[in-house]
């Protein structure tokens, strides 16, 4: 481990229009550190996850990653967002390219690699997420759980220092979401740093390192899971947790 975080935000501010989604939010985040961002749906968690590689362009402040503050636009940008993975909600694979293609695209087109190189690699991820046996099937042939795992498998082809998790199984049917989950709680066991927007408590609580929780765009509490779940340190985070944890 080095000595500086592998991200780090300092005083980041962020509006759409009146509203303040992000309110001065200082944060470090070392390499290996798995970080789940936990709050009410409108806290600011998805927006404060999309602006480590800049989806989201913040108004005021400074990020960080590697020690190198992220630009907002060009061939630097560009570098940036192929060393920070990112799975969202949807799965955003092309629907006309296989798995496999979907997989060696980004080291490809991006990283100017050859296809011979590509390919074996392609094919490990995809065992390591369990789907090698799709890999010359079309998305629309595979469950979301597993194109879920397609998305994350190409986001690590591209062998990133860092992966963004913006509630990655919220679009999935309940029996599909611990695959999904069980990818996610390997890679963070491998050490890969993360941050990872979801609802999912018992995640949180087992492969977390850390949950910040925000609200009204705020970080209100920054803490080791256990501590988290089992004595809070505010009443916000208090309500929050009676309201998910009773159902």
């Amino acid at each position: 481990m080095t000595g500086q975080p592998l991200i780090r935000l300092e005083n980041v501010d962020k509006h759409y229009g009146a509203l303040h989604v992000l309110q001065d939010i200082n944060l470090e985040i070392p390499q290996g550190q798995v970080v789940v961002l936990l709050g009410p749906s409108g806290s600011g968690k998805s927006t404060l996850c999309r602006t480590i590689n800049r989806l989201e362009s913040i108004d005021s402040g400074t990020i960080y990653f590697d020690g190198t503050p992220i630009p907002a636009e060009g061939k630097q940008l560009a570098h940036l967002r192929s060393e920070v993975g990112m799975v969202f909600q949807s799965f955003n694979l092309f629907a006309h390219k296989t798995i496999l293609e979907n997989v060696m695209l980004g080291p490809q087109k991006v990283l100017k690699e050859k296809k011979s190189d590509v390919e074996p690699r392609a094919r490990l991820l995809l065992e390591r997420v369990g789907v090698q046996a799709q890999a010359d099937k079309y998305p629309s042939q595979l469950s979301g759980g597993q194109q879920q795992r397609v998305a994350i498998a190409r986001a690590l082809a591209m062998e990133p220092k860092a992966m963004l998790f913006d509630e990655p199984t919220s679009a999935l049917d309940p029996e599909m979401v611990g695959e999904v989950l069980d990818v996610m709680t390997s890679l963070a066991r491998d050490g890969m740093t993360m941050i990872v927007v979801t609802h999912e408590m018992g995640f949180a609580r087992h492969a977390a390192d850390r949950v910040i929780f925000m609200a009204d765009g705020q970080i209100i509490e920054d803490a080791e899971p256990d501590q988290f779940f089992t004595n809070p340190g505010t009443d916000r985070a208090k309500d929050f947790l009676s309201r998910i944890l009773t159902h």
